[in-house]
């Protein structure tokens, strides 16, 4: 099975400091299609105003992955924990037994452009964590370089995110370039287009647009120019909702 999630489509929040689109059901947008797929719960486009952003507040029991796509985004967290991320960096939060943080654009004038990136775990009340991590470009430049696993022996080994959850996040950066990912059975895929147009298993897609797969062998994805995607392999068995 296949099936496409336009980005006009998505759920869609505009605040004086905030505009977001909601890729599954979240805060007032609710459509019961759409609650997510296997694990993957959130992927909201976020674009918060200079000087502004969220304030404390509380998550428990989620794995949230915030990638940058421009701009800078500042946090505090209960863990004593604050930094500043950048394009090239992303953040990953265990949520665990509970934490409380702050999401700020500081910037005097800069968007702060970013995919907020929730995912179920597998493993619940664990001991919160946060903790930011620098992607080298040449590990995502023409190819899908891996950046988010739950696997807890090659995470340390290569510096890459790890998460409590059956699931790997991986980030292409491409230009007129041809990638594959080859799925393993009762494997999922889920293709988010970041920055771009791309053609995947044959299928136009364009910035903010999503691609589903079960049941595939893989994803073949063709860069129409400069693209950047975001590629999710997860365990089918939590099935695909929205199709």
């Amino acid at each position: 099975m296949h099936f496409i999630r336009r980005s006009n489509e998505r759920g869609y929040v505009h605040q004086d400091w905030l505009e977001s689109y909601h890729s599954f059901s979240f805060g007032s947008y609710f459509d019961p299609k759409w609650m997510g797929f296997g694990p993957l719960r959130v992927i909201n486009e976020d674009k918060v105003q200079p000087g502004t952003g969220f304030g404390t507040h509380g998550h428990n029991n989620m794995e949230i992955i915030t990638w940058m796509l421009d701009g800078e985004l500042s946090h505090q967290d209960s863990l004593g924990g604050g930094s500043t991320i950048v394009p090239g960096q992303l953040q990953c939060m265990s949520a665990g037994t509970g934490i409380r943080h702050s999401e700020k654009n500081l910037h005097a004038s800069k968007v702060a452009h970013l995919l907020q990136i929730w995912i179920e775990p597998a493993i619940k009340d664990v001991l919160p964590g946060y903790r930011d991590y620098t992607i080298a470009p040449e590990r995502i430049t023409g190819c899908l370089g891996l950046v988010v696993t739950g696997d807890p022996e090659l995470a340390p080994r290569h510096n890459i995110a790890l998460i409590h959850q059956d699931a790997s996040l991986y980030v292409g950066q491409l230009h007129n370039q041809r990638v594959e990912h080859v799925l393993a059975t009762q494997r999922a895929c889920y293709l988010h287009v970041a920055k771009g147009a791309v053609l995947a298993n044959g299928e136009s897609l364009n910035q903010g647009d999503a691609l589903l797969l079960t049941d595939q062998p893989g994803l073949i994805v063709q860069a129409q120019h400069s693209a950047q995607v975001l590629v999710f392999d997860l365990p089918a068995g939590g099935g695909a909702k929205g199709a």
